[in-house]
Parts: structure tokens; C-alpha cells; sequence
């Protein structure tokens, strides 16, 4: 059957509105994600990142983060703690992301390869059977000191064999296959192919990224995850003072001003992106590529104007710029009010994690910890278990209260906008 020209169009619309609703977004409204992984994971920053947009993108949504990542882990041990780590938090969701230390940091072996594959397998047939969507994700490369045009030489080729696994491990049980190898592997590439001396982009160690290589981490997944790119966008007649568009987004109080416009917007979402990690944006359009925050005013008279958001200018374009819109996202993340605002959630998520990990998933969870003999206290191992569960029922029942504090700040009010002539 063929489509007739209307019939096109609402399907088109259909599909807009599902990308920016979150339609086809792996994570859902109502979820408590679980994040399990080895070091990489532990670090909090990909797993932070992802969390950061997502709830900036959807804060409407009620969602749960819990990362479960620990140092030197490999995928059997991910499937031997899985009860105790991930289904302790009744997931609705969950991502998986291992493979750095299964290799061995060698050549590929067949029985490290199997040993991989079995881990992740156990943790499918326990997913499966607990009904938790699952993201299976690749190992990133290492960003190591090697010359040349590549990067995938040495181990790099032994993890991207692993990562065949995982998308093997994908399409065997339903679960949503994420490549973050060979995007990751194609920025390292960019870079080395431009100078002939190569420096680390990524920070961090070779293998565990620091800032920059985990926003790209971050980038790869939630692409992979069907992230929408939309947080609003804006058009404006300027000669009739009329909104001609609005998308994922409302605008009041349009009037002009000093030649220029005036407008109250009240957005849906919030761009994001981590200003620690700036230096990727040179061999990554990261920012631009998960963040449209548009803005087009045509009407304007010939000139230079300045934005200015909340009262603080934060960008200046010609009125053919405008004319042919603009994405806001960066210049809105540098200043305003929208930038504070995301300062504020990215606080409370980092805070909220920083108190799960070190006060009980570090702290009572992993903890091995003797009583010391000079405190003259005598417990047996089970009095020390029924402590630790204490410990932990107690330290667990702060968590609604933090995850509230994230939800708190990501009440988004309406701010100024205003659009007129730059001054000299």
C-alpha cells in the first residue's frame, strides 16, 4: 500500500513526537536502572553522564540510578554477585558494560573469550528471569601510547573480538546490543591521523578515561539507546511578534524590544553537557549532536544582536544567523539561568552517588572490615552480618530522600529571553 501525501505527514508528526516524548528511548518513565560494570564503571562519570542527560532530558520521568560498578571486576563476577548487587535494587532496567579486564590485556585466548561469554550469559538467563530490560554494552578501547594511524592494534583487537560477544550475547537473549568501541575507536583515530605526535584525548589512563573519553562513552551509549537530540525549539516571526513554532517548549509574553524581542520560554527539557570534559568537543561534536536547543527569529533588522537568557548575555549572532536558526545549546550551558540549573542537578546526582558509594555500597556492601582486637568487642560472624544488614536498611533508606533532592532541582520555570541589537 502506498502512502498518500497527508497519510505521510502524520506519520512523520507521529514519529517526532514519539522522539521527543521518548517513544523509542531504551529508558523508560518509572524505571530504576542498575549500572553494573568493572573500574571504568566505578569511576561514576559515563555512568553519571548518561544518568545527567537522561533525567535532564525527561525531568518529568521518575527514575532510580544505582551504579554497582567495582574495580578489577570481570563479567563472571558481575553473574556470581548478580543477586546481591543488582536485584537487591528490583531493577526495571539495566546496563552492562564489561570486557576491559576479561581479555587479559593480551592477545586473544579462547578460554578467556568463553569465560567472558559465560558470564554474560548468566546474567542474561538471571535478567531474563527476574523481567529486566537489559543494554549490553562493549568495552571502550584503550587510548594508549602507540604511534601510528590506528588505534586498533595490540589489545584493542582482542577486545573488539569481545565485543563480538556481546553483541552475540545481545541477539541470543532480546537485549539491546550498544557498540561503543568502534565510535570511541573512530575519534582516536581522527586525533592520531592529525598529528604526528599523539597525545591522550581522552585523560585519565590508557585505560580507565577520564572526563573527556567518558562524555564520549557517555555519547556512544545513549545514541545507542535512542536518545532524542530534541530538548526544545523556538521560531519567531520577528516583523509580526508571533510564535510560528514551538517544539517541546512554551513562549509567553512576546513583545519587542530595543529593535530587538522579548519572550518568556518555559522548556520541557534541559540541554546538557560536562564542562569538564570540553577538550573532546575538538574531535567530537558531542554537544551538538545530543543537544537541540534551537532558536530561529527571522524579521530581524539587519545588525548584530545579542541573547541574552535570565538577564545575562550569553551569545551574540548576525540576524542572518537568526534568520536561519541557531542551536543555543552550548551558549546556554556556559551562563544563565539554565546553566545553573544544571550545575544544580549534576551537584545533587553526584552527591547522591558519591553517598551510595562510599557510605554503602563501598562502605557496608563490599566491606570486609574486622572488628579491631584493641576495641575489646567479641562478635560472632553471624552478629556481624545481622549488623551489616542494619547498616545497610539504614544507610538504603536515605537514598528516596537524595533521589528527591535530584528530582527538586529539576523543576524547570520559565526565564527571560531577550534578543536585541549588540552593542558596539
Amino acid at each position: 500500500m502506498k502512502l498518500r501525501g497527508p497519510l505521510i505527514a502524520l506519520v512523520l508528526v507521529v514519529l517526532a513526537v514519539s522522539r521527543a516524548t521518548g517513544g523509542d528511548f531504551f529508558f523508560k518513565d518509572g524505571d530504576v536502572v542498575v549500572v553494573i560494570g568493572d573500574s571504568i564503571t566505578e569511576q561514576h562519570l559515563y555512568s553519571n553522564y548518561v544518568e545527567m542527560w537522561t533525567v535532564t532530558r525527561f525531568p518529568a520521568w521518575k527514575l532510580t540510578f544505582r551504579n554497582v560498578g567495582i574495580g578489577g571486576d570481570r563479567s563472571p563476577g558481575g553473574n556470581s554477585r548478580f543477586k546481591r548487587d543488582v536485584l537487591a535494587h528490583k531493577p526495571t532496567a539495566m546496563t552492562v558494560d564489561f570486557g576491559m579486564n576479561d581479555g587479559g590485556y593480551g592477545g586473544f585466548q579462547e578460554n578467556l573469550y568463553n569465560a567472558y561469554a559465560a558470564g554474560l550469559q548468566g546474567m542474561a538467563d538471571q535478567a531474563k528471569a527476574a523481567g529486566i530490560r537489559v543494554t549490553w554494552i562493549t568495552p571502550q578501547p584503550l587510548d594508549g601510547p602507540e604511534q601510528g594511524r590506528t588505534a586498533l592494534t595490540g589489545y584493542n583487537q582482542t577486545l573488539e573480538r569481545f565485543s563480538e560477544g556481546v553483541k552475540a550475547t545481545a541477539e541470543k537473549n532480546g537485549g539491546l546490543f550498544v557498540d561503543q568501541f568502534h565510535p570511541y575507536l573512530a575519534v582516536l583515530d581522527k586525533a592520531r591521523t592529525a598529528s604526528e605526535k599523539y597525545d591522550r584525548i581522552t585523560a585519565g589512563d590508557a585505560v580507565h578515561p577520564g572526563p573527556p573519553g567518558q562524555a564520549l562513552m557517555a555519547a556512544s551509549i545513549l545514541k545507542g539507546l535512542d536518545f532524542p537530540r530534541l530538548v526544545s525549539a523556538v521560531e519567531i516571526d520577528g516583523t509580526g511578534r508571533k510564535v510560528t513554532a514551538a517544539k517541546n517548549c512554551k513562549v509567553t509574553e512576546l513583545v519587542e524590544k530595543e529593535d530587538g524581542i522579548a519572550f518568556q520560554r518555559q522548556d520541557a527539557a534541559l540541554p546538557f553537557f560536562p564542562a569538564e570534559a570540553a577538550s573532546i568537543l575538538k574531535w567530537s561534536p558531542i554537544l551538538e549532536d545530543l543537544n537541540e536547543y534551537g532558536l530561529k527569529v527571522t524579521g530581524l533588522k539587519f545588525g548584530k544582536y545579542a541573547v541574552r537568557l535570565g538577564g545575562k548575555q550569553v551569545a551574540e549572532y548576525s540576524s542572518e544567523e537568526l534568520a536561519k536558526g541557531i542551536n543555543l545549546a552550548g551558549a546556554a550551558l556556559a551562563a544563565g539561568p539554565i546553566a545553573d540549573q544544571v550545575q544544580a542537578v549534576k551537584a545533587a546526582i553526584e552527591a547522591k552517588n558519591r553517598f551510595h558509594h562510599d557510605r554503602i555500597f563501598r562502605g557496608v556492601v563490599l566491606s570486609n572490615a574486622a572488628v579491631p582486637d584493641w576495641l575489646d568487642i567479641k562478635l560472632t560472624p553471624q552478629e556481624i552480618e545481622t549488623r551489616r544488614q542494619a547498616a545497610y536498611k539504614e544507610r538504603m533508606a536515605k537514598m528516596p530522600d537524595l533521589d528527591a533532592v535530584v528530582s527538586s532541582k529539576l523543576e524547570i520555570k520559565p526565564h527571560p529571553v531577550e534578543i536585541v541589537p549588540a552593542k558596539p
